[in-house]
């Protein structure tokens, strides 16, 4: 563990960028990409050859019982490594899957992922109206250089030329830890909550969620943790369901929906509100939209990467943890994600 003690969410290129672990070497450069049509590119015949004969392939022999119960072996111990454990994440697109990566940096946090689609991450693997580049506005661009990621650099911001590269690598890094369990095809159909405080979450098989209509009682499991961060984006089948499931029990009054699109006003709004909404639960991304009526963000994804850094670490500060939100210890970057709720985004 480095002991260098700094935020991931404010540093220049040249200082270490997380609470935990410095950044690679690669991340001490500023990354724009330079588009030449001329360069060399790499030939296939020049790669080395595979260490085998592709003409005689043939797979060592194995029984079809035992890939079964490797299968199972590893995913019942998982499901009982985190039946209690210390932080569950709902839903795993760009804000969840940046505040798993942050909090996970802390090596003694168990981290649990829930993610009702089969596939993992959200609206990150395109960028707007099926388009492939992903635009992040400054200063949220220094998370990507922690990545490990290239972009083309203009004045305001950076442009990813797609971006499944974000979240391919995000994922491919978060989910190597030993800490993080990824439960795709799940999904969270309720919230424990003991004396007003949330206490973890109510699961079943996205599929079994799908058809409670159709077929006979088929009753749930659950997650106890000390810390629940919802980040299930905007309201939709699957949307927003930790803050609605909130109104519905009387521990919130509201949930107006996200007003109209105002990139300027939306992202710094969804950092500034992303918060514990009440004891025991982190609100972080669209949802944070959702709760507050804040106007929607359209195509730009800087504020789910911060607001999911923010998430983590306000999730270590319930835990008792080092956090870059500790008294004395907010940089710059986060002055205004500190911020009281403003009546301009209450307004908007």
């Amino acid at each position: 563990m480095a002991s260098t003690v700094t935020s991931s969410i404010l540093c220049k290129p040249s200082t270490p960028s997380s609470l935990f672990q410095k950044p690679s070497p690669s991340s001490n450069v500023t990354r724009s990409l330079r588009m030449n049509p001329h360069a060399p590119r790499a030939s296939m015949s020049a790669a080395t050859p595979p260490p085998y004969d592709l003409n005689s392939f043939k797979f060592e022999p194995i029984k079809e019982s035992i890939v079964s119960r490797e299968m199972t072996r590893r995913y019942m111990t998982d499901m009982v490594t985190h039946a209690d454990t210390d932080v569950v994440i709902v839903g795993a697109g760009s804000a969840g899957l940046s505040c798993a990566y942050e909090l996970s940096k802390n090596p003694s946090i168990n981290v649990a992922i829930i993610e009702q689609s089969v596939s993992p991450g959200g609206g990150a693997w395109l960028g707007g109206q099926l388009f492939s580049a992903m635009v992040v506005r400054k200063p949220a661009h220094l998370f990507l250089d922690e990545l490990g990621l290239e972009y083309d650099e203009q004045d305001n911001y950076v442009v990813l030329k797609h971006a499944a590269l974000f979240t391919s690598t995000i994922m491919s890094k978060l989910l190597a830890r030993p800490n993080v369990k990824l439960f795709n095809a799940v999904a969270a159909e309720d919230l424990i909550v003991k004396n007003g405080r949330v206490g973890g979450v109510v699961t079943n098989w996205a599929l079994v969620s799908m058809n409670h209509d159709t077929q006979s009682c088929m009753d749930p499991n659950v997650m106890e943790a000390k810390v629940v961060v919802s980040s299930c984006g905007h309201d939709g089948p699957f949307g927003a369901t930790g803050v609605k499931r909130l109104k519905s029990i009387g521990l919130i009054n509201n949930v107006p929906g996200m007003k109209a699109l105002d990139m300027n006003k939306a992202e710094d709004a969804i950092v500034r509100l992303t918060r514990e909404i009440v004891p025991g639960m982190i609100v972080t991304g669209m949802e944070v939209a959702e709760i507050d009526g804040a106007p929607r963000m359209g195509p730009t994804f800087g504020a789910m990467m911060i607001s999911g850094q923010k998430a983590a670490h306000l999730a270590l500060r319930a835990l008792g943890l080092a956090n870059s939100l500790a008294a004395g210890n907010v940089h710059p970057e986060l002055v205004l994600a500190a911020a009281e709720k403003s009546a301009e985004i209450a307004d908007a």
